[in-house]
């Protein structure tokens, strides 16, 4: 960046501070702007004047370099500026993407439209009923195989005291899925295309990569599950398993063949695998008859003290945040929420808004069951209230000490029967995340069982590796890592989406978030930034990873 000072500048005296001060600001304002390009989402085609309010704009003829002059507020138009600045970035960005997110399914579902008077509940049910399915599509992220790695370590070693992060980590969740749903009803972008278009390309690759390698994490806790559930059931090889796994993409074919006809029937099949897992584990806790004030300690009233101190604690609470709030999932909400074919108007959107987000609420709500309920009866069979227990179960063992711990055959069946059904509708959700993220960052598209299957051969060398070399221990260690990896990555898709939402230019009056929502939103991001920063603090002082 090259600097021009006129003549008034330099004639100017020291006693004029003021103009001073804003020449500086304007100066560090537009260092910023030379780096992110902060083109409003929304106006990605406004002219330099309305993203730099106070500068006024020439573009030399070179379309790689354009100038600015700053002048002062109160200057009348004919005054001299008191800084000219060049950057080498082009003037404007077009917009980064025409097509709307997710095309083939985009306002594909019918929404009823009540008609003037009616306010029945009848019709309100069926108003529901349309807008149900896009947050079952995200709680599946919320009830994956990974999750079950975390919470059986949480239950097995620390026996309910965890589950007060189960608690706060779905309240988050859930909380920043309304947001994504926000974002994505108001706008009519997806949170990746939001990024693409309002930082600079390279900041936006850079976010591209970061939700890739959350995909990939996800994508392993995927594999590992999928084959453990088809060890417990078959007695399948675990490696066989992690390559069988790879053949998904033909059940991601079946259904993304006809998306746009079929996207109805994918939130349906995907429900239907959510009712099997909640089914499983309501069974699961009557079998395991848990300590119901133990549950309700370890729900309300957390150590905090223990939390802070112990590594090996926060590193499995840090998975079950990690394993909760899935980054993927608030790229994939955003868009999910477009296929609703709502209306424009800023009632029609405001309806979307406020069934969308029941959706959300009763579906995360379902997953905080699943995920409480795996932790509950880890605790039941397998914490020692001795303090004796150092080492969780591996998943498998799990599945083998559950029948006789708990007196009933039937409870490994329905542990096998709930982890194939998890890994299954996790493959389904997956492809469309990445979809998403590769078609919003850098608008490349691919066939969806194409992307599918890079994703999954990318994942399966490791899993097969850790298979071969460590066994089942090693197996359960690369699932909670899993979770850790998403964990730090989440600050990357959370903060992007706390500034947009907060951004009366991006969302409209209507839509913003109100300063206490903001306020709450930015203690979210900012305590998930810290636990993570504090969690690698520990494990570098510890010198590992903790066990």
């Amino acid at each position: 960046m090259s600097y021009t000072a006129p003549e008034s500048i330099n004639q100017a005296s020291n006693s004029e501070s003021s103009s001073s001060t804003e020449t500086t600001y304007h100066t560090f304002r537009g260092k910023i702007a030379s780096f992110l390009y902060m083109v409003p989402p929304l106006a990605a085609s406004s002219t330099a004047e309305e993203r730099l309010p106070l500068c006024s704009t020439t573009s030399s003829q070179d379309r790689n370099k354009r100038t600015l002059q700053v002048t002062p507020q109160s200057s009348s138009s004919e005054s001299s500026p008191i800084l000219t600045y060049t950057t080498h970035a082009p003037p404007t960005r077009p917009p980064t993407r025409l097509l709307p997110s997710l095309p083939e399914a985009y306002h594909s579902v019918p929404v009823p439209r009540a008609r003037p008077g009616e306010a029945s509940w009848l019709s309100r049910c069926r108003t529901l009923l349309a807008y149900v399915g896009p947050g079952y599509m995200v709680a599946v992220g919320y009830m994956d195989p990974g999750n079950w790695a975390t919470d059986i370590a949480g239950g097995a070693i620390y026996d309910y005291a965890l589950l007060s992060v189960v608690l706060l980590s779905s309240l988050l969740a859930v909380f920043l899925q309304v947001l994504t749903v926000k974002l994505g009803v108001a706008t009519k972008r997806d949170l990746a295309q939001m990024c693409a278009e309002a930082y600079s390309p390279r900041f936006a690759v850079f976010l591209w990569i970061t939700a890739e390698i959350a995909i990939a994490a996800c994508d392993l806790a995927e594999v590992i599950g999928s084959a453990i559930a088809l060890q417990l059931l078959f007695g399948l090889p675990l490696v066989w398993g992690c390559c069988l796994t790879a053949l998904d993409v033909l059940i991601v074919l079946s259904f993304f063949d006809k998306p746009g006809r079929r996207f109805r029937g994918l939130e349906l099949a995907v429900m239907g695998l959510i009712a099997v897992i909640f089914v499983c584990f309501a069974a699961e806790i009557v079998l395991s008859r848990p300590s119901f004030s133990g549950v309700m300690k370890g729900f309300f009233v957390p150590d905090l003290y223990a939390l802070a101190t112990q590594a090996p604690r926060l590193y499995i609470a840090m998975g079950i945040l990690g394993a909760t709030v899935m980054p993927h999932n608030l790229y994939l909400h955003s868009s999910l929420v477009q296929t609703r074919d709502y209306g424009e108007s800023v009632e029609d959107k405001a309806e979307a808004i406020f069934y969308s987000s029941l959706d959300t609420i009763i579906a995360l709500s379902l997953a905080l069951f699943v995920n409480a309920a795996i932790l509950i009866v880890a605790a039941a069979a397998f914490f020692d209230p001795s303090g004796s227990t150092q080492d969780a179960p591996s998943v498998s063992e799990a599945y083998d000490l559950l029948a006789p711990v708990l007196g009933n055959k039937a409870a490994s069946i329905l542990f096998g029967v709930a982890l194939l059904a998890s890994g299954q509708n996790s493959t389904l959700t997956g492809t469309l995340a990445g979809q998403i993220v590769m078609e919003g960052f850098v608008q490349v598209r691919l066939k969806p069982w194409l992307r599918r299957l890079i994703t999954r051969l990318v994942v399966i060398v490791p899993a097969v590796f850790t298979v071969v070399l460590a066994g089942d221990k090693g197996v359960d260690f690369l699932l909670v890592l899993s979770q850790v990896i998403l964990s730090f990555q989440l600050s990357f898709a959370v903060f992007p989406l706390v500034m947009f939402t907060s951004d009366v230019s991006v969302m409209g009056t209507e839509f913003v978030n109100s300063p206490s929502t903001s306020f709450l939103a930015w203690v979210s991001a900012i305590l998930i930034a810290a636990l993570n920063i504090w969690l690698l603090v520990m494990t570098v002082g510890q010198g590992s990873i903790p066990a």
